[in-house]
């Protein structure tokens, strides 16, 4: 299928705040695996540092699919690629299943406040609108 239309100028505004996000996700990811429990901030709890040596193996993988899988939905959004639907698709399933397994496996909620819950909240919804972005660009033609 070929891109039958131009996008107008706010796809291209949406499309680098996106990429802007996900690279910010991609940092989260990079200091996690460098730094481990040292990237939760300058003190990180006795808590931290246990549930950060609890977390399972294929954890990292996961949030790897996540981050790298936003990163190359915005490449794709760029380069206006059909396959930034199925990337957003991707990224957004193993971000629930990375924080679902965070909120329903641990007791961080108990530990630390339903607080804790809010920031991923926005990483999914985040997540969410970037593929109903990838599948509504898509619907307009603008990517193919």
């Amino acid at each position: 299928m070929a891109v039958t239309r131009r996008p107008q100028a706010w796809f291209w505004v949406v499309v680098v705040l996106l990429l802007l996000w996900q690279a910010m996700g991609l940092y989260s990811f990079y200091e996690h695996v460098a730094h481990g429990p040292a990237a939760m901030g300058a003190v990180p709890t006795d808590y931290d540092r246990q549930l950060f040596a609890s977390l399972p193996g294929w954890y990292v993988w996961v949030f790897g699919i996540a981050t790298w899988g936003a990163l190359a939905t915005g490449v794709a959004l760029i380069l206006r690629r059909r396959e930034a639907v199925t990337l957003a698709a991707i990224s957004l399933l193993a971000t629930v299943v990375m924080f679902g397994w965070m909120f329903l496996a641990t007791d961080i909620i108990a530990a630390k406040g339903v607080w804790t819950t809010y920031f991923p909240a926005v990483i999914i919804i985040v997540g969410g609108v970037s593929l109903w972005f990838a599948n509504m660009v898509r619907a307009r033609g603008w990517i193919a």
